[in-house]
């Protein structure tokens, strides 16, 4: 018997053999189109601009659980290795190794993470979803700002990469409470 413990499961029940792997395959997709167009809603900041990334990774995360959270994190940043202008500045290794790598590794941490979380359920209350992308959006901020500390010293790494950010990521965070168990909500009453 599988368990449908995400939403994607609910609203997609997942198959064996072929017909699941091209489910998964379409749901990455999907996953990581959402992030790319995520990343092109931005508002201009240096050394990092904040964008919807971290919504549509916490949201995706928690409506795909942790393997295929991680798979389409994966997948993003391979797109975004090879060159698609899948990051929010274009793409290319390079962003892969810049000051502000640390934010795009944070995505898949939190990804499996959060995913984690909602394979156990959080995602289903406001208080666990706030719980789950708090979590979330400490990882993401703890490797942003570690790796570009390595390059910028700590003080300017916090100054410029965390604190312009907080009260956005408030905001997005609230979004994501607000959203997610009404989201659970309607997709129990259609299932």
């Amino acid at each position: 018997m599988t368990t449908q413990s995400s939403i994607a499961d609910k609203l997609w029940t997942p198959q064996q053999g072929t017909m699941g792997l091209l489910r998964q395959i379409a749901l990455v997709l999907v996953g990581t189109a959402v992030i790319a167009l995520s990343a092109r809603i931005q508002v201009p900041m240096w050394p990092v601009p904040m964008t919807l990334q971290t919504l549509a990774v916490l949201l995706i995360a928690l409506s795909f659980g942790a393997r295929l959270a991680a798979a389409t994190l994966v997948a993003y940043l391979l797109q975004g290795a090879v060159g698609m202008p899948v990051f929010a500045g274009g793409g290319g290794i390079a962003f892969l190794i810049s000051p502000t790598a640390g934010y795009l590794f944070g995505f898949l941490a939190a990804a499996v993470i959060v995913g984690i979380l909602a394979d156990r359920d959080w995602h289903r209350s406001a208080l666990g979803t706030l719980a789950a992308v708090g979590v979330g959006t400490i990882l993401i901020y703890t490797l942003g700002v570690g790796w570009l500390a390595v390059h910028v010293g700590l003080t300017q790494a916090i100054s410029l990469g965390l604190i312009p950010f907080v009260a956005g990521d408030l905001v997005k965070i609230a979004i994501a409470v607000m959203i997610l168990p009404q989201v659970w909500s309607l997709v129990e009453k259609v299932r």
